[in-house]
């Protein structure tokens, strides 16, 4: 039996992938349940700044969708991380002393400009096969880090870390991860080489830029003077 588009795509890049969603000193610092506070709240404010143009590039998905049933899953999704997700960052943010004030006046860090720009900059001028290609790392690598840490017992015994896994392993969040590699692998059905020789780059890049972020919030990379 062949294998699935999406499954190529990430088996292709499996060390990075693995670099990028397994193995990161982030990640198993999480894992061990002893990540430093400082880190994790770098990472958070990131991270919400990310989700504000990620509702963004997830519009400009909608409006490229062929069909009814992406465009309600694309609107199902952002949704989600509009209404969902961010509101979670924002309650998580409060309890661990990161003030809304705070918050939304925070600055992007060059990591997180660059993944934002990269995924915009798609989504604007680029077809929904290669939008979607470009989404699909950051919706898996969530989920599978999600699973990955909620078998963990040192994990789920810090309260903050537990509270973070819940946040992507519930079913609303699994089940947009599965649609969206299945709709990968229904657009790559009907699309050309080139095509696909696209969707396999915008893929590529998106693990990159998740390395990439991942170790800002580690290094606590900012601006130079």
């Amino acid at each position: 039996m062949p294998e699935n588009f999406s499954n190529h795509l990430k088996n292709s890049n499996i060390e990075l992938w693995n670099k990028s969603h397994v193995d990161h000193p982030f990640i198993i610092s999480m894992c061990k349940g002893n990540i430093d506070i400082e880190k994790f709240k770098y990472f958070m404010i990131q991270d919400y700044l990310f989700l504000i143009d990620y509702c963004k590039v997830i519009s400009l998905a909608v409006n490229k969708s062929t069909d009814l049933d992406s465009m309600n899953h694309f609107s199902s999704l952002l949704n989600e991380t509009l209404n969902s997700e961010m509101q979670l960052h924002r309650d998580f943010c409060l309890e661990i002393g990161i003030p809304n004030k705070e918050l939304e006046s925070a600055s992007a860090m060059p990591a997180t400009l660059a993944y934002t720009n990269y995924l915009l900059s798609t989504a604007h001028n680029n077809s929904i096969e290669e939008i979607a290609a470009s989404l699909l790392p950051c919706q898996w690598g969530y989920d599978e880090i999600g699973r990955n840490l909620e078998s963990s017992t040192n994990a789920k015994d810090v309260v903050f870390i537990n509270k973070w896994i819940s946040g992507y392993t519930n079913s609303e969040y699994r089940d947009l991860t599965n649609w969206l590699i299945n709709y990968v692998d229904e657009l790559s059905d009907n699309a050309s080489n080139t095509t696909k020789n696209k969707m396999r780059d915008k893929f590529l890049h998106s693990i990159r830029y998740e390395y990439l972020f991942w170790d800002s919030a580690w290094h606590l990379k900012g601006w130079l003077d």
